[in-house]
């Protein structure tokens, strides 16, 4: 693959900085053995601040096309940055159709966005903000897809929403994620249950009180969190 020059400079610069020994802590902590859900994932162990740095020398150069390899390349830290600018360039956008094609480029390359902090640096910065004034069955499809990172950034797009005192699609999702199986989607709606509660106590106690016997562990923990000791002991103790 010839690598456009841009996207060839962002790799330089970040393998640069590579470190093998903090590429191994890495491995284990997003997960990376066989049959995690990181399983396969490749660091070259640069810290983030590092690649928000880069991800800052670059954005105003880069088109979506110089990015195209960067968001699909098999290191993590590459990706990451390339998600990093992605969202910048969103925010710094003036027209409608340069934000629809980096939607557009977001959504085609959704599959590369495959551990958390991938989804959670992007999804409430691009998706939501895109979708808030719009139709949003697009996150309802993410959210019966099946994947488990696209159905991560159905939940997580919702934090936009939230932020702006909207909170109906992100009980909806919350729905239709309850029997899921994977602790990565229970700690994304907890914490977005949570988020709502820290902005309306009383329509995440509604929500909860109508769920919670119905919740996976790790989701109501999550939700709680926030909860007064009492309130908390009740949840989990299945006695509200």
């Amino acid at each position: 693959m010839v690598h456009p020059p841009k996207a060839k400079e962002i790799i330089k610069c970040l393998e640069y900085l590579a470190d093998p020994v903090k590429a191994k802590l890495l491995q284990g902590y997003f997960k990376t053995g066989k049959g995690e859900y990181g399983e396969g994932d490749k660091f070259l162990g640069v810290k983030v601040p590092e690649q928000r740095k880069i991800a800052g020398q670059f954005w105003r150069d880069v088109t979506l096309d110089d990015l195209k390899e960067p968001i699909q390349n098999p290191y993590h830290e590459v990706r990451l940055t390339a998600v990093f600018i992605l969202v910048q360039k969103f925010q710094k956008s003036k027209s409608e159709e340069e934000k629809q094609a980096i939607v557009d480029f977001y959504l085609a390359n959704k599959k590369f966005l495959n551990n958390w902090d991938l989804v959670d640096s992007s999804a409430h910065k691009i998706l939501g903000p895109w979708l808030y004034d719009k139709d949003r069955s697009l996150l309802y499809e993410l959210a019966h897809s099946g994947q488990l990172w696209v159905q991560r950034i159905a939940v997580i797009s919702t934090f936009y929403f939230i932020d702006h005192d909207d909170f109906s699609d992100s009980l909806k999702i919350a729905e239709i994620l309850l029997p899921h199986p994977h602790d990565i989607i229970h700690k994304a709606v907890g914490w977005m249950i949570r988020e709502i509660g820290n902005r309306d106590y009383h329509t995440a106690l509604q929500f909860l009180r109508q769920h919670y016997k119905n919740m996976p562990r790790t989701m109501l923990r999550f939700a709680i969190e926030k909860f007064e000791p009492e309130t908390k002991h009740v949840f989990l103790k299945g006695t509200i």
